[in-house]
C-alpha cells in the first residue's frame, strides 16, 4: 500500500503504547507494542509521535486518519483527555491533533469505550447493536453499545461498569463506590480477598484448578459477584451479548463455566431469551483497533 487509505489507532496504557494500522475494511496491516519509562515525563507522548512516523515510513505514506484512546474521561470536543488524575502527567488537556501536527482531527476516546468499538469492528461484538464489554484486570473496566451507539453519558462517565455497587456496606473503591464489582473480582484486591495468600488472580485460579478448596471458595465468590453484576447490566441495558475480556478472562473455562452456572437462576429470560456471554477476541490491542475505527468514522 503506497497511498493514505489506512488508519492508525493508538492506545495509551500505564506503561506501554499499543498501535495498529488497518484498512477501512478492517484488514490489519501492522501491530506495535512499545514500553515507555513511566517515571520520565511525557515519555509516552514521545513514543506515540515516533510510532506514527515509523508506521508512515513503513506504509510509504501518511495515514489517512489517526485515532487515540487513553485512560480518563475524554473532553466533550473529543480532542483530548479532560480528566486523568494522578497518572500520566501532561495527558490532561493535551490536544493530539496539534501535538501530532495531523492534517485531520485526531479523535480521542476513553480506553474502555475504545476497546468495545474495536471488538464491535473486528472482534467478538461484530454485528451486535446492543452489547456491553467488561474487562477484568487490575480493575474492572467496561463500555456499552446501545442501539448501535456508544453510550458516553453527560460527561463521559458512562460505561464505568466496574464501579457498580453490589454491597452498600462494602469498602469504597477508587471512585468512592462501596462494595463494587471491581473490589469483588479486580486483581487490585486479591491480597485482601485471599488474606494475603495470593499475590495475583492467576495464582488463585491455578490453585483452584489444582483442587485447593480455599482458593475455590474465594474464586467462586468473586465469580458469583460478577454474575450478579452481569444480570444487573442485562436488566438495565438489555444487551444481545456480554463480552468479557482482560487478563483475568484468560482463565477460560475456569471463569466462563461457573459464570454461566451462576447466571442460570439469576438472569431474567422472558420467552427463554438469554444474553450471550462471549470472550473478547482482540486482547491487548482492542483499544488500538477501536481508536482506528473511531478515526475512520470521523474522517468519512
Amino acid at each position: 500500500m503506497t497511498d493514505a487509505t489506512y488508519a492508525i489507532g493508538i492506545d495509551l496504557g500505564g506503561s506501554s503504547v499499543k498501535a495498529v494500522s488497518a484498512t477501512p475494511a478492517g484488514e490489519t496491516l501492522s501491530r506495535h507494542n512499545l514500553d515507555f519509562d513511566s517515571n520520565k515525563r511525557m515519555a509516552w507522548a514521545e513514543k506515540i509521535s515516533a510510532l506514527v512516523r515509523q508506521i508512515s515510513e513503513e506504509r510509504g505514506a501518511p495515514a489517512g486518519c489517526i485515532g487515540l484512546s487513553a485512560p480518563g474521561l475524554a473532553a466533550a470536543d473529543g480532542r483530548s483527555i479532560a480528566c486523568m488524575p494522578e497518572r500520566l502527567q501532561g495527558l490532561e488537556g493535551l490536544d493530539w491533533t496539534e501535538y501530532l501536527a495531523a492534517s485531520k482531527t485526531v479523535p480521542v476516546l476513553n480506553d474502555g469505550h475504545a476497546a468495545l468499538l474495536g471488538e464491535a469492528w473486528v472482534g467478538a461484538a461484530r454485528g451486535f447493536q446492543n452489547v456491553i464489554l467488561l474487562t477484568l484486570g487490575t480493575g474492572v473496566g467496561g463500555a456499552a453499545l446501545v442501539d448501535g451507539r456508544l453510550l458516553r453519558g453527560h460527561i463521559g462517565r458512562a460505561g464505568h461498569l466496574g464501579h457498580l455497587s453490589l454491597d452498600p456496606d462494602g469498602p469504597p473503591d477508587c471512585t468512592g463506590t462501596p462494595g463494587s464489582i471491581e473490589t469483588a473480582i479486580g486483581n487490585c484486591t486479591i491480597q485482601e480477598r485471599s488474606r494475603g495468600r495470593f499475590q495475583a488472580t492467576h495464582d488463585l485460579i491455578a490453585a483452584h484448578r489444582n483442587g485447593d478448596a480455599e482458593a475455590t471458595a474465594i474464586w467462586l465468590k468473586s465469580v458469583k459477584a460478577l454474575a450478579a453484576a452481569v444480570c444487573s447490566f442485562i436488566n438495565i441495558l438489555d444487551p444481545e451479548a456480554v463480552i468479557i475480556g482482560g487478563g483475568i478472562a484468560r482463565a477460560g473455562k475456569a471463569l466462563f463455566e461457573p459464570l454461566e452456572k451462576f447466571l442460570e437462576p439469576m438472569e431474567w429470560r422472558p420467552g427463554g431469551h438469554r444474553a450471550k456471554i462471549l470472550a473478547a477476541q482482540l486482547g491487548e490491542f482492542a483499544g488500538a483497533f477501536g481508536a482506528a475505527s473511531n478515526a475512520l468514522k470521523h474522517s468519512s
